[in-house]
């Protein structure tokens, strides 16, 4: 019997196979959420490289925070990402849930950044 974290492991994988065979050239918006915390990173596959990241461990947002993982929480972190990423000069990117349900903090998360200017 395949452990919790295999079993996410497996969707993650599942989930950024169909992302990479979408994509093209866009870069993509993936999101990590743990028990504490929410985190975001704008990453191009092609290079290799982060373009933009945000997270409620960032110091601007974790003093405006009453908690790290809720859905406000989350919504600060989308808005935060989204800035960053056009400040980056990306416009567009691919959403990868990371094998996380789209409900909830991920979905709080996705609306934020794309009511801030992020296309996906």
């Amino acid at each position: 019997m395949l452990s919790s974290k295999q079993l996410r492991d497996r969707r993650t994988n599942r989930v950024r196979a169909q992302i990479k065979r979408r994509s093209g050239t866009r870069p993509r918006l993936s999101v990590f959420r743990s028990s504490k915390h929410i985190y975001a990173q704008v990453i191009d596959d092609v290079q290799g490289v982060t373009l933009a990241a945000a997270s409620t461990v960032d110091s601007n947002l974790k003093s405006k925070l009453a908690k790290g993982a809720d859905k406000a929480a989350a919504i600060e972190v989308g808005k935060l990402i989204a800035e960053r990423a056009v400040a980056a000069g990306v416009k567009e990117v691919v959403f990868d849930r990371g094998g996380y349900i789209y409900h909830g903090r991920v979905k709080a998360l996705a609306d934020a950044a794309r009511e801030n200017g992020l296309a996906f």
